[in-house]
């Protein structure tokens, strides 16, 4: 239970982290934006492992970079097309 708590929090602080990195608004509700960094958090953790940096002698910069990265790239096309499909309404 509390792995999956821990996960929500990351994922919503990756997410926060994402949707200021990039320009303009990004007009997504707080449950989309801890999904994407979730999700980013999955990718770059996948991605990390993939390349043979997930776990490292000390703080995994790498990865958090990596996870970090896939955040934004999500909220950068999920953003445009939730607003979108909200538009429509």
């Amino acid at each position: 239970m509390f792995q999956l708590l821990w996960i929500l929090l990351i994922g919503f602080v990756l997410g926060v982290l994402a949707k200021l990195l990039l320009r303009g608004p990004q007009a997504i509700p707080w449950w989309l934006t801890m999904l994407l960094g979730a999700g980013g958090a999955l990718l770059g953790n996948a991605a990390a492992g993939w390349i043979g940096v997930r776990h490292t002698g000390g703080i995994d910069w790498i990865r958090h970079l990596l996870q970090l990265g896939f955040a934004v790239g999500l909220v950068a096309l999920v953003a445009p097309a939730y607003s979108k499909s909200r538009a429509g309404r």
